[in-house]
Order: structure tokens, then sequence, then C-alpha cells
């Protein structure tokens, strides 16, 4: 059986900050900074507290069968509770959604590369 790729997205919003936890995110802000978000493992955290309460956790997991994307996306959310609840940080309006990487539709090279990979090398 192939491996499918899961990625996962966990959004919320940070409720009932202190004065203290506020400037702790503001000082931290460049390394979260939506620029710099990508899918990880671990789990990659990306906000603008300035702009907004908002946060994105962005999760890459995997799994043998499409059922298996449910296991992955509880396992993101909770990775991504620990990580507020350890730090002390509220939280509210968690929304997680995930995309199998396996069901996602190809892009335009993708398609091309694919079409040139299915054409024997006897006629190109």
């Amino acid at each position: 059986m192939a491996t499918r790729t899961f990625r996962i997205t966990v959004r919320g919003v940070f409720d009932g900050l202190s004065n203290d936890q506020r400037s702790e995110l503001l000082a931290r802000a460049a390394e979260h900074d939506v620029l710099r978000a990508g899918f990880t493992p671990e789990g990659h955290l990306s906000y603008d507290i300035a702009a907004r309460p908002a946060f994105t956790f962005r999760f890459l997991d995997s799994g043998e069968a499409e059922e298996d994307i449910l296991d992955a996306t509880e396992r993101a959310e909770e990775a991504a509770k620990g990580w507020l609840s350890r730090r002390g940080y509220g939280y509210k309006n968690l929304k997680s959604s995930a995309e199998d990487l396996s069901q996602a539709p190809l892009g335009k090279r993708q398609r091309r590369e694919a079409a040139r990979a299915a054409v024997p090398k006897e006629t190109q």
C-alpha cells in the first residue's frame, strides 16, 4: 500500500492574552510570519498578532489508508492545543481542515509532465 501525505491546517484565535503574553508573541513574530509558513511534521505556527488575534498551525502527516486522515487531523489538533496550553496561551474557535495530497488535483506543470511520462520514449 502506498503512503499518503496529509496537510492539516488548524486555525484559531488567541483568547484572553495578558500584556506579557502579547509582548512575547510580538517579540517572536518574525519567526512566525506567514511568509515563512510551511507544513512540517512538528507543526509550524504563523500569526500577525499586531493585525488580529488569529493564528494558524500547519502540520504534515502521513498514513496508509484514506481514513488515516482523521487520525492525522486529531493528532494535529492535539499538538496545537498542547503547544498553546504549555505556554499558557488562551485560545478559542479551533477549526481544522485536512488535505490528502494523493487526491489533490494536478497543476498545469504536473499534468504536462505526467502526459510526457505516459508517451513511450520512442515516439518522443
